[in-house]
Formats: C-alpha cells, sequence, structure tokens
C-alpha cells in the first residue's frame, strides 16, 4: 500500500497563526505599491487610453503651440461639459444592457423648455421645470420598453425623433428667450469655482456621482448584473423592469441638466442647434471607454477619459484647420473601431465567418 503523501511544512497551530497575522507585512518596496494604487484608481483597461490621449496632444502640440495655452484648454473643458454629461448616463444604461439614442432631442427640448419658462417666471423655475421634462421624457423611454416590450434601440430612436418634433413645435423651429442678462446663467456659462469652470464642475459632479453608485452600492451592483445575465438577476429577485425605468428617469434628468447648460452657453434656448448629433457622441465615448454595448461591463473614468480624447481631437483638428466634416468622419471611425476591439476581446464568432 502506498503511504500517503507527507505535507513538506507543518500546519500551523492556532498560537503559531496568530503570531504570524501579528507580524508587520514584509516590505517589498514602495514603487510596487504606489504603481498599485495609480493602476487602481485610473484601471488597467484605461491604460490605452492614457497613451492614446498622450498621443494625440504630443501630436497636436507638436503642430500648434496655441495648444497648450491655459484659454485653449479651457475651451476644451467646457466643450466636452455637455457630451460628457450625456456619456456618463449612457455609460450607465449600456452596462445595463440597453441604450438611449433621444438624450440629445431631450437636451434639445429641455433647452428650449428652460429658456421659455424663465421668460415666464425665473431661472429657478426654469432650471426645475426643464429637469421635470427630461425625468418624464425617461420615463416614458422606460414605459415604452418595460411595458410596449419594444427594444431600447427602437424604442428611443423613435422618440429621438418626437421630442425633437416637439422642441420644434413649442419653439416654431427659433431661439427662444434670453438669459444672457440673468446672473445664475451666466454664471453656469462662464463663471467658476477657485478657478475651475463652473461647466466642468457641474460634469465632475455628476460623474463622481454616477461612479460611487456605480461601484460602492447595491444598485450599481445590480446593473451590472442585469446588464450581464438578465435572466439570472431577474431568479435572484431583482426587479429589472423597475431598475429599467429608473435608470431612464435618471438619463432623462441629467440629459435636461445638459439641455440647461447649452441654454446657459447659447444665451437662449435652443430646438436643435447645440444638441444634434450628441446621441452619437455620447455612444462613442461610452464604447471608446469600454462599455460593452451587450451590457454588464463598462466604468465611468474609461467614460471621462474617452469623453476628453474625443475633446482633443475635435479641438486639435479645428486648430489644425481640418474641414468640420472630417470631424465627424473620425467620430463615427472611432465607434466603429471600438466595436471591433470590443468584439475581438470577447472570442466571440463574427458575423459571416466560418467556425
Amino acid at each position: 500500500m502506498s503511504r500517503p503523501l507527507e505535507r513538506s511544512t507543518p500546519v500551523p497551530t492556532t498560537q503559531s497563526t496568530a503570531t504570524l497575522r501579528s507580524q508587520p507585512p514584509i516590505e517589498t518596496g514602495a514603487r510596487p505599491g504606489v504603481f498599485r494604487r495609480v493602476l487602481e484608481v485610473v484601471g488597467v483597461q484605461n491604460i490605452s487610453l492614457l497613451m492614446a490621449i498622450a498621443l494625440v496632444v504630443a501630436v497636436i502640440g507638436s503642430q500648434n503651440a496655441l495648444f497648450f495655452t491655459v484659454g485653449n484648454l479651457r475651451v476644451i473643458g467646457t466643450a466636452i461639459a455637455i457630451s460628457g454629461l450625456l456619456a456618463v448616463v449612457q455609460t450607465i444604461v449600456i452596462i445595463m444592457g440597453a441604450l438611449d439614442i433621444s438624450v440629445g432631442s431631450i437636451a434639445g427640448l429641455t433647452s428650449v423648455s428652460s429658456a421659455m419658462i424663465f421668460t415666464a417666471t425665473g431661472p429657478f423655475l426654469g432650471v426645475v421645470g426643464a429637469v421635470g421634462i427630461g425625468m418624464l421624457c425617461g420615463l416614458l423611454n422606460g414605459c415604452i420598453i418595460v411595458f410596449g416590450r419594444v427594444n431600447p434601440v427602437i424604442a428611443t430612436l423613435a422618440t429621438l425623433a418626437a421630442y425633437k418634433g416637439v422642441a420644434q413645435l413649442i419653439s416654431d423651429g427659433r431661439a427662444q428667450g434670453y438669459t444672457g442678462a440673468d446672473g445664475f446663467f451666466v454664471f453656469l456659462a462662464r463663471g467658476s469655482i477657485l478657478g475651475v469652470p463652473t461647466l466642468i464642475l457641474v460634469l465632475v459632479i455628476i460623474a463622481l456621482l454616477a461612479h460611487v453608485v456605480l461601484r460602492y452600492t447595491s444598485i450599481g451592483r445590480n446593473i451590472y448584473a442585469v446588464g450581464g445575465n438578465d435572466i439570472a438577476s431577474r431568479l435572484a429577485g431583482i426587479n429589472i423592469n423597475r431598475y429599467l425605468i429608473g435608470v431612464y428617469v435618471a438619463t432623462g434628468a441629467v440629459a435636461a441638466i445638459a439641455g440647461v447648460l447649452i441654454t446657459a452657453r447659447t444665451g437662449s434656448g435652443q430646438p436643435v442647434s447645440g444638441s444634434e448629433g450628441l446621441e452619437l457622441e455620447a455612444i462613442t465615448a461610452a464604447a471608446l471607454g469600454g462599455a460593452a454595448l451587450k451590457g454588464g461591463k463598462g466604468t465611468i473614468a474609461g467614460t471621462i477619459l474617452a469623453v476628453i480624447l474625443l475633446g482633443i481631437l475635435t479641438n486639435g483638428m479645428t486648430l489644425l484647420g481640418v474641414n468640420s466634416f472630417w470631424q465627424n468622419v473620425a467620430k463615427g471611425a472611432l465607434l466603429v473601431l471600438a466595436v471591433v476591439i470590443q468584439q475581438l476581446r470577447s472570442g466571440e464568432r463574427r458575423i459571416g465567418l466560418p467556425g
């Protein structure tokens, strides 16, 4: 009979285990610890985005020295604030396995609404009314998807056209109101706190709030779970319909905040100008930031880095005199590239290929 394998090391007793636990950890050097902490904050999956940003900055900066001026950096920051807000909430929707193509139209509708309500009452009710309208639009999106059992892409594609039409109807297709003389809207557009523009601060606050909810709360964990496997989530007791409606309502609220910022920047309510194409930018930023279009994966940090990359590219092409039409081509190409990379990383069979 073969003898049982002998342990190469003695089994620690309770006393020896307690002694080992009480001993300080073995120092392995400060550099690995610092490096790991940096990776935890940035995210390993976002290193490629940081490298892309550094490369684009180096190329554009070498071609035009105006790129590094403080004024131009402020222009980049304020330009990405509105699209960044929509990209943040689009990321949450995509993580849940859905999509919202109507965010740009909601921003346009609430931009007009905020200006018209402001003209009749004042800035406070203008902002509150716009946010309320945005939440109603998000609620309608969620109800169509949940109770009408309509695919999110089709549902929000329909409401994209509907909300844009409503904005044009109530405004007669023209800019409404004038907020350029109101102190609150001027502060939103051109004010700053401790040297940081208000527009950027609004984006930072919304992004941090979304990051905390996704990473540190049960709501965030359930959102990831629904996007990863909706059947298992339903069996685990998660009310998927409630989460879907809630996420779309929150998306409508943030899109309304973006609409108010559009009104502040332009000095009037814009039914289409200023909001058209924002849905494409939001989806592109979310996909570039690592949000899987099938759901269950994505981070706010990655989305913000992608928003910065897109803002730098847009600003750089403008400084270098590139035709503005090529900017849309570049954004479309980046979206295709992001989706292709996601598909290759997933290891799934590509459509149209054998095996």
